[in-house]
């Protein structure tokens, strides 16, 4: 039965849009319960408020490639996708959409913003996961989760009473990141160091009934006015004798110690160091070591408290810092002003400069399990790829901090811990001071009995919710069936930028919790950049739309042609242009299906393995040899997760291998008169290009199951659920690669000769090789394809071939060819033309010459303007050889 004969343009938006909603319809993408290995990868939550950026494309095409084909391997397959509610982001947007409504956030309370927050995620949440189905993600959407369902946060509430229970979380005043825009604490990882031109201010404390003073240094001079102390180094004999004594604190007229303390660096500033236990972390450590007073002079919005001077409360910390220099200089307290580049904390969402806050929050003790944690890592229980990921792993869990979990926030998931007496501060007639942890809010008091409860204000940090993330959406605690089956999983793919926000604490989290790792492998992709090397980010206008792109070029050409420039792990410099690769690809996949199937008017050939294997010519062997060693290629490729390389193999087996040659080997058999011969070209080109397909699917998985449809057995089910291709190594053949290699190189080298020498397309030549008798026997088995694509009539070979005056020469694998010119060209007219050329080409290449001669062009030019000019001088050098050549082959 005669096959449909394709379209003669690929329409990707169509096929696209129709093959995801039959793999939909048929549940392809839940897991198969008949496979007995499992293949489980998570998707890494998107943000609920995001939208898909060309770093979700690269990430979860890299996880597509690796579902689809475990999935083709015959294991049961989870991608589970899902939605993190990003506490900090979603917030920030539902309090900026309040505020154009005119309502304020505070004066509606806490229930009513959180219907709000409810009201505005359904409403745009979840539009990146409609982004992801564009792009062909074969998630099971069925079990798509949501990091504040009820199940899941019943998890959440679980792990935080199991660890409280444990003594591995605990509730403390310390200096945390204070994020005075968002009013929140954060972690050091939500905190971005940024170069910041500042100043170094210098003051003159006065020291207590005597003239001297002690100059002390510092970045941010409003918080003087909470200083409680001033340290030296103990070693340090400029001022041991002032160990002790007093100084007067300026503007606050304060008095306060001078002590000595190992931490003070007497190489930094005079050696002396103000002390702020409230607004410093490592002033708070010294504080605690010397018992100094605790002065806390701002409110959460960075706005100066009652607690500093009179004529500074309600001044802005900047406005402050401002008084207190003017004020200093009025009194001839500064030393000096030194510009200072430092780094500067800033709110990873908001971008306000971070104060360090003292401030009562909840945190988990990260020693037990950061030790865990590093242990499987350095084992190799679990591999990072790359894997010089390991060392920067190790170096953070090292030298791990406590966890600040608790966020001044209404959006997430609430602390599970209430308070007698209707306050968090324990001040209960019958003396409550412990809180009640529980997942169930409490009906009374366990200790006194009241009924006047209050729950904690704060929210957990979203993190805190996303570290459970390989087994909270697998039904633990309640439901462990899933679990049971599909944990621990395979593979996480990831950005390096969350290896300690995410990818550390799964670890700890699924340790602690199962005492087993939460995955196996761990994918680093590189981020992706604009072609200057920046970022891509909204705000610099470099960011394209990954839907824009998918509808202009196809969702399968943007997958391959970003994979395609994506070693592993390496930044990649992304240009719109570099897409034309893959779409180039994808037409070509498509017009050589096309060319096979319209070579089939009697449908579908029987299969390879009916055939007789003595009936296939050199061609098909070399072809056949080729795929199954890139099958092997390919697999390796995997296990290294050396996903563009694998990708790599594949384009260029198919572009080079099979439709630049075999499909040209084909032709001639196809419109020839052996009808043994254009059998086996139509059995070995279905063959092959049904593998093509098999190996490609992975990665641009709508053409191929489109084209599958075409190439497919009836009883053949889709291309998503057919069995991986496994390399047959019987059918490598060493020596027929090597002479159809060989046969390759002497046509194209034919071809250039003829077409350096504008030889008429039309014309017939006559070829005579001389070399090597065994190569010269290897091209002679070869005569046939020789003469039909490199448009020969007489071919002459052996080891002591005259060569024809006025010939053409090249030189192939040490065979002499030559293309005897008379009767080819007129070769009068050819040398004048070739005279004119060099003459022209002569002029050019001088003209370069002297510029780059002139040191002043080359001292002075810009850089990239000599690099232009040089590589058009090696291109005239280049092409005047060649055309010199040519002529000398006339002449002869």
């Amino acid at each position: 039965m005669a096959i449909k004969e394709l379209d003669k343009l690929y329409q990707p938006t169509e096929v696209e849009n129709r093959w995801y909603s039959v793999w939909e319809e048929q549940n392809i993408f839940t897991p198969n319960d008949s496979k007995d290995e499992t293949f489980t990868l998570m998707i890494p939550p998107p943000n609920v408020t995001g939208i898909l950026t060309m770093g979700h494309v690269l990430n979860n095409t890299i996880q597509d490639v690796l579902v689809r084909r475990a999935r083709m391997q015959g294991k049961s397959t989870l991608w589970l996708p899902g939605t993190d509610h990003a506490s900090i982001a979603t917030e920030a947007k539902v309090t900026r959409q309040l505020k154009e409504q005119g309502k304020n956030k505070r004066d509606i309370g806490r229930e009513e913003f959180l219907n709000h927050a409810w009201q505005w995620k359904d409403k745009y949440g979840g539009i990146i996961i409609q982004q992801l189905k564009k792009l062909g993600a074969s998630c099971d959407w069925s079990r798509e989760k949501f990091t504040m369902d009820e199940k899941y946060s019943r998890a959440v509430l679980e792990i935080f009473v199991r660890l409280y229970n444990d003594g591995l979380i605990y509730r403390g005043e310390r200096i945390i990141n204070w994020d005075p825009q968002g009013q929140t604490a954060l972690s050091d990882e939500e905190v971005i160091y940024k170069e910041t031109q500042g100043h170094l201010w210098y003051f003159r404390y006065p020291v207590k009934d005597s003239e001297t003073h002690l100059v002390v240094a510092t970045t941010r001079p409003e918080t003087m006015l909470g200083d409680t102390g001033v340290a030296v180094n103990p070693k340090d004999d400029r001022y041991s004798d002032l160990v002790g004594k007093t100084v007067i604190l300026p503007i606050a007229n304060r008095e306060i110690p001078i002590f000595a303390d190992d931490y003070v660096d007497m190489e930094f500033g005079t050696g002396c160091v103000k002390v702020t236990p409230a607004h410093d972390p490592n002033d708070f450590d010294m504080g605690q070591r010397h018992d100094l007073e605790i002065i806390n002079i701002m409110h959460p919005d960075a706005v100066l408290n009652d607690r500093a001077p009179k004529g500074y409360n309600g001044l802005d910390r900047y406005e402050a810092r401002k008084k207190v220099v003017e004020e200093l200089e009025g009194m001839g307290l500064v030393e000096k002003i030194e510009d200072y580049v430092h780094s500067v904390g800033h709110s990873e969402r908001t971008d306000a400069v971070i104060e360090p806050y003292l401030s009562k929050q909840w945190f988990v003790k990260m020693e037990s399990l950061a030790a865990d944690a590093l242990k499987v890592v350095t084992e190799g229980k679990i591999k990072f790829y790359p894997q010089r990921w390991v060392k920067t792993y190790n170096h953070w869990l090292e030298n791990i901090k406590d966890w600040c979990i608790s966020r001044q926030l209404w959006w997430g998931h609430r602390i599970p811990v209430w308070y007698c007496c209707g306050n968090d501060e324990g001040q209960c007639q019958l003396d409550c001071k412990e809180p009640i942890v529980s997942i169930e809010p409490p009906d009374s008091c366990p200790t006194c009995g009241s009924k006047d409860l209050f729950q904690d204000p704060d929210v957990l940090d979203t993190w805190f919710s996303s570290w459970l993330w390989p087994f909270a959406t697998l039904g633990w605690p309640d439901d462990t069936k899933d679990l049971k089956r599909f944990y621990p999983t395979q593979d996480l793919v990831t950005g390096p930028d969350i290896i300690f926000f995410w990818v550390a604490r799964m670890i700890m989290a699924g340790l602690y919790v199962n005492k087993e790792i939460p995955f196996s492998n761990v994918y680093f992709t590189g981020i992706i950049r604009d072609e200057k090397g920046r970022k891509m980010s909204k705000s610099l206008g470099n960011s394209p739309d990954p839907l824009d792109l998918f509808e202009k070029y196809g969702a399968d050409a943007v997958r391959v042609s970003v994979l395609l420039i994506a070693p592993q792990g390496l930044d990649i410099l992304f240009s719109e242009e570099r897409l034309e690769q893959g779409r180039n690809f994808m037409n070509k996949l498509w017009n050589s299906a096309r060319f096979v199937l319209m070579n089939l008017p009697d449908g579908l050939p029987p299969e390879l393995n009916s055939f007789d294997a003595d009936k296939l010519d050199d061609s098909d062997r070399w072809i056949l040899s080729k795929l199954n060693r890139v099958m092997g290629e390919v697999d390796h490729a995997y296990t290294e997760y050396k996903l563009n390389e694998a990708i790599k193999k594949v384009y260029d087996f198919t572009w080079g291998d099979f439709c630049d040659w075999y499909i040209e080997f084909a032709k001639t058999r196809f419109y020839g008169s052996d009808d043994a011969d254009y059998q086996a070209a139509q059995i070995v080109s279905v063959h092959v290009i049904r593998e093509i397909l098999k190996l490609l699917h992975p990665y641009c998985p709508f053409i191929t199951e489109e084209l599958w449809n075409s190439f497919k057995r009836d009883e053949e089910p889709l291309l998503i659920s057919v069995a991986w291709p496994v390399a047959d190594i019987q059918q490598i053949n060493e020596k027929t690669e090597r002479d159809i290699q060989l046969l390759m190189e002497i046509i194209t080298a034919v071809r250039n000769m003829r077409s350096s020498l504008n030889v008429s397309p039309g014309k017939v030549a006559n070829l005579i090789v001389r070399g090597d008798s065994e190569l010269c026997a290897s091209m002679n088995r070869q005569a046939d394809y020789l003469r039909r694509l490199a448009k020969l009539d007489s071919i002459e070979m052996g080891t002591h071939k005259e060569k024809p005056d006025q010939s053409s020469t090249a030189v192939v694998q040490g065979l002499e060819l030559f293309l005897p010119l008379e009767g080819l060209i007129d070769i009068s007219t050819e040398i004048g033309r070739l005279e004119k050329q060099i003459t022209d080409m002569e002029g050019r290449l001088n003209a370069v010459s002297r510029k780059l001669d002139n040191e002043n062009f080359v001292n002075r030019a810009p850089e990239n303007v000599v690099t232009h000019e040089r590589k058009k001088q090696e291109g005239y050098q280049s092409d005047l050889h060649k055309l010199r050549q040519n002529l000398e082959a006339l002449q002869i």
